[in-house]
């Protein structure tokens, strides 16, 4: 799989793809992230990216062209399944989804600034809009490592105990995984439940089932 992450502020994404899951992904090739800084793609001497938006508005907006031709260059290189766009207003991101893109060859994902971007890079350059929550950050960054991560996890190979994605929260439709605990069985009297400890493995199961909830609609 490769994904693509198009920012005007790529150094803030060498730190979440620089350790850990994601880290080991790109190394063992499980995954190719390549990211492209927008502003090589400004307009003028000073690569300007952005401008004030019609209407009198506040606040700054990514213009079009310089998206236009990155998106323009990467697209002739190669066919991609999804063109992303991460903005607070989007669909709200989902395991679901995460699966879905597991299966997909070639992504783009668009990282906003500023006010955002102009209207019709949404409307004409973008197959899907995706948000990971009902609040605003600053950029668009953190949300393309978030999406990238739930991804990259879900590949076959890159956790090595796959048991442990099937029995993740909402791997399951809409249930939560039950309590964890690990030794000691009684610490400052605070005990693992009996069940637990008690060997009988289908009651073992029977408890994690009962204990597992199911989120509301």
């Amino acid at each position: 799989m490769r994904i693509d992450i198009i920012s005007i502020f790529p150094d803030i994404l060498s730190g979440p793809f620089s350790n850990s899951i994601i880290k080991r992904a790109i190394n063992k090739n499980f995954i190719n992230i390549q990211i492209h800084n927008l502003r090589k793609y400004g307009l003028g001497k000073r690569k300007k990216i952005d401008d004030y938006s019609y209407g009198g508005e506040s606040g700054m907006v990514i213009r079009i062209e310089p998206v236009y031709h990155c998106f323009s260059k990467l697209l002739s290189e190669r066919y991609y399944d999804e063109r992303i766009f991460m903005t607070p207003d989007g669909e709200l991101l989902s395991q679901k989804y995460a699966q879905f893109l597991t299966k997909k060859k070639n992504i783009i994902i668009l990282c906003g600034r500023y006010k955002g971007i102009d209207q019709r890079i949404r409307d004409n350059l973008i197959s899907k809009e995706i948000s990971i929550g009902n609040y605003i950050l600053s950029g668009g960054e953190i949300a393309a490592a978030v999406l990238v991560e739930t991804i990259v996890r879900l590949l076959p190979g890159v956790i090595h105990n796959q048991d442990s994605i099937i029995t993740d929260s909402f791997q399951q439709e809409s249930f939560i995984a039950p309590p964890i605990y690990t030794r000691p069985a009684i610490y400052k009297g605070w005990k693992v439940p009996d069940i637990l400890l008690s060997g009988n493995h289908k009651k073992i199961k029977d408890w994690l089932k009962q204990k597992s909830r199911k989120i509301k609609p």
